[in-house]
This record gives C-alpha cells, sequence and structure tokens, in this order.
C-alpha cells in the first residue's frame, strides 16, 4: 500500500507517517520546498502548483495541511490564511487526483468539529446540521470540506475526520494549558460548562488508519465517546499534576489574550461530539477516560 500525506511535517502527519511505515506501508509526503528524500515531491497551493508524480501508485491521499487556529489573534490576515491553508490545499490536491489515470481509490480530507458551531448540551453525532454561517470556524471547515468535492464527484471515496481537541504533551492545547496549572493558576474558562470533545493523539492516528483501511464515508467524528464539561477536564487534570484548579478564568481575561472572536471559538464554544460512525464500525479508543488519558501523557 502507498500513502501521500499533505502535512507530514506536523506533529499529527510525523505520527501518522511514523505508524504507516512501521507497519511496511509506503508512505510520500508533500513539501512546499526542496527536500532531500525521493519519498518527498514539491507543492506550492498558493501557485497551484503539485507534482503529479507524487500521486503516482498511490492508494490513498491524507490531507493534514492547514494553519494552527489557536497560537495568533485572529487578525483578517490571520482568518485568510486559515482559509487559504485549508480550503486551497484541499482543492489543489482533490483537482490532481481526479485528473490521474489511476487515481487514489481514497481521500481523508481532514476537519475540525467547528463545523457543527456552539451547541449547548446538543449531543451532535454526523446526522447533525452545521452552525450559523456567522460563526468563522463553521464557515471554514464546511468549505475546508467542500472543497474536496471533484475528488467524491469522480468515484473517489472521501471522509472528512471532524476531529475534536487533540491532547498532546508540550503542544496544542494541553501545552497552554499545563505550564499555568503547575504555577497554580489554572482552573475552568468561564462558568466552565462547555462540553469539550477531546481525543489523545495515538488514537487520533489510530482512528486516521482505521478510515484509510476500511470503508466510512463523508464526515466522522473524531473524539472520544467522552466528552467532558470544561470544569471537569480543569478538576482532572489539576488532579493529574497535583495541583489546585479553582481558578477561573473570566472572559475578558480570554478575550485580551486570544481576541474575541478566537476566544468564543476555541476557549467558550460547547461541542459535544458523538462518533457514532466510529463506534458502529468497530473503532475502539485506547484511551477513552480523560484521567487515564491524561495521567498517561503527563504522568
Amino acid at each position: 500500500m502507498r500513502v501521500l500525506i499533505a502535512g507530514m511535517s506536523g506533529v499529527l502527519g510525523t505520527a501518522l507517517a511514523s505508524s504507516l511505515a512501521a507497519d511496511g506501508v509506503s508512505v510520500v509526503g508533500l513539501d512546499r520546498r526542496p527536500h532531500p528524500s525521493p519519498d518527498r515531491y514539491q507543492w506550492d497551493p498558493p501557485a497551484g502548483a503539485l507534482d503529479a508524480a507524487a500521486l503516482e501508485g498511490v492508494d490513498a491521499a491524507v490531507n493534514l495541511a492547514g494553519a494552527p487556529i489557536g497560537d495568533k489573534r485572529w487578525t483578517e490576515a490571520r482568518k485568510q490564511l486559515i482559509w487559504d491553508s485549508r480550503i486551497g490545499t484541499t482543492k489543489l490536491l482533490a483537482d490532481a487526483m481526479v485528473v490521474q489515470p489511476n487515481p487514489p481509490a481514497t481521500f481523508v480530507s481532514q476537519s475540525a468539529m467547528g463545523y457543527y458551531g456552539d451547541r449547548g448540551d446538543e449531543v451532535l453525532d454526523e446526522s447533525a446540521t452545521r452552525g450559523p454561517d456567522t460563526d468563522f470556524s463553521v464557515r471554514v471547515t464546511a468549505a475546508w470540506e467542500e472543497a474536496a468535492e471533484p475528488a467524491r464527484a469522480a468515484g473517489i471515496r472521501v471522509v472528512h475526520p471532524r476531529t475534536g481537541l487533540v491532547l498532546i504533551p508540550g503542544t496544542q492545547l494541553l501545552g497552554r494549558l499545563v505550564p499555568l496549572f503547575k504555577v497554580g493558576l489554572g482552573g475552568p474558562i468561564s462558568n466552565g460548562r462547555q462540553w469539550w470533545s477531546w481525543v489523545t493523539l495515538e488514537d487520533q492516528v489510530r482512528a486516521l488508519r482505521f478510515l484509510i483501511d476500511g470503508d466510512l464515508a463523508g464526515p466522522v467524528n473524531l473524539g472520544t465517546p467522552n466528552p467532558v464539561r470544561n470544569e471537569e477536564f480543569s478538576n482532572t487534570l489539576g488532579d493529574v499534576l497535583g495541583r489546585p484548579s479553582w481558578l477561573r478564568v473570566p472572559r475578558t481575561a480570554l478575550k485580551a489574550v486570544m481576541g474575541t472572536e478566537a476566544a468564543e471559538t476555541i476557549g467558550y464554544s460547547s461541542i459535544r461530539l458523538d462518533p457514532a460512525k466510529l463506534q458502529n464500525a468497530g473503532f475502539s479508543w485506547t484511551y477513552p477516560d480523560l484521567g487515564v488519558a491524561l495521567a498517561h501523557l503527563l504522568g
């Protein structure tokens, strides 16, 4: 089997490539700069350029490309980068696949739970409607999925993993929270009632491999079956670290750091994922319980 990964230099791409290669899968990647490895091919999404040789003999393509959403304030320029790095790359890959004499059978094109928007206590399986267009995260994820339509129309099996919060020590969510908790400044965000749907990096990689090898198509919620409220997440993290978790983070403080729009989307949105498709297809999580997962990651 031969798998092409776009975004292979990121944390997730590196982990997925290592997992596949360990099982004897041939892995090729796309890079924006020339790379000495013969298994790396060059592409330039803003220019619409992609080395067609990258897709030769590929059984499945996985698109993980996309600028981070939580590391900088959402200026108009940053929002444009978030948009272009997702929609532009996906459309370029989809268009390149459909003109191949033997296109990949499968296209796993990353998405996110932001598709649903802030939904309170509503349980959201894959049949749930998209959120309101007033929410930037809803607009960008909906367009992200739509950009893969040429591949779907050509008969390629297209899967959109709508991923929750990924737990990775030292980076992303845990990279921001753990240092605060260690110095006694951790606690729930606002009232802590918002649902946080999460998954470990290890289970995210296992789920992506399950989607590459399986027959699921369309949107697939990629989170554990046990989302928790932000207050429970904070208390559990504090318990694992042996630190207090009583200091609530007011909305004004988070807005001051992240900006209003990013804070509302990342900090306050309540998204309660139900990974119904994965469960019904027989996927099992190594770390479905938050306490066990955090103890494993931070122990």
